[in-house]
């Protein structure tokens, strides 16, 4: 492909993309997904969607590769089988990384959210070497989401020149996809829809939540989870306390750190 890969723009000290050009790629790829998703005739599951995986041709359309993990389902169905968690460290879903749950169409959606905040922040998924705060992309986001100041994310190499709508669109759109919680990501369908301003955003928790699944069980523990409530139309987000589990994801961080 002319462009070369995604991760080559990305990273490229010598090459910097703009951000008009970015919004047109992420695009691009929301448009891949939904067409391998929902389009076709059967359901394709990626199952390694990340920035060198994602081809650029000369005009910076984005074309989605290496379909070597690749598996066709019938529509609404999961993956029946896999022993294994398949993909690359930092885009792997909690549920597959943990072998809690196969590989789905909202696995995929969580492998193009960490790709969707990779575009706007400029900076890998996991990054072992930094501030502690900042070691998981997901996490330091959704912390600068919940304290209003998303924008400290952005790549500083766009320099400011971006629009703050649809750069903070992207960013939300990003950590609600990478949710940790299965059930509670968006289709790529409805995704879509948001990107183009013809649904709103959701309001996420202030705190990134840890699905119930994603610690060991202590009896002594409390059981944290959390929900996003559509039904009056706009998104707004709650959380419900059971019997169980901590919220803190300093334990699932680790665990994706340390995978592969």
């Amino acid at each position: 492909m002319h462009n070369g890969s995604l991760d080559r723009h990305l990273y490229n000290k010598e090459i910097i993309l703009d951000w008009p050009t970015r919004y047109k790629i992420a695009l691009g790829l929301g448009s891949a997904l939904l067409y391998l998703h929902e389009e076709w005739e059967k359901c394709v599951l990626h199952r390694d969607i990340k920035p060198s995986n994602i081809m650029l041709d000369s005009s910076f359309n984005a074309k989605l590769d290496d379909f070597g993990l690749a598996r066709l389902i019938d529509h609404n169905q999961d993956l029946e089988t896999m022993n294994i968690a398949a993909g690359t460290k930092g885009y792997v879903a909690p549920e597959c990384l943990l072998g809690t749950e196969n590989a789905s169409t909202q696995s995929d959606v969580f492998s193009f959210g960490v790709v969707f905040l990779e575009i706007t922040c400029g900076r890998r998924p996991i990054v072992p070497q930094q501030d502690q705060r900042k070691v998981s992309l997901v996490k330091w986001v959704w912390d600068l989401y919940g304290q209003n100041t998303l924008l400290e994310a952005v790549d500083g190499r766009l320099n400011g020149d971006f629009k703050r709508d649809e750069i903070e669109c992207f960013m939300v759109v990003g950590l609600w996809c990478a949710y940790p919680e299965k059930s509670l990501r968006p289709s790529i369908k409805h995704v879509m829809s948001v990107l183009q301003f013809q649904a709103p955003l959701p309001n996420l928790p202030p705190k990134m939540p840890v699905p119930i699944y994603a610690i060991p069980v202590d009896p002594n523990m409390q059981l944290y989870t959390s929900s996003i409530d559509t039904s009056s139309g706009s998104a707004a987000a709650s959380t419900k306390s059971a019997p169980a589990l901590p919220s803190d994801s300093s334990w699932l961080l680790k665990q994706q750190a340390n995978t592969f």
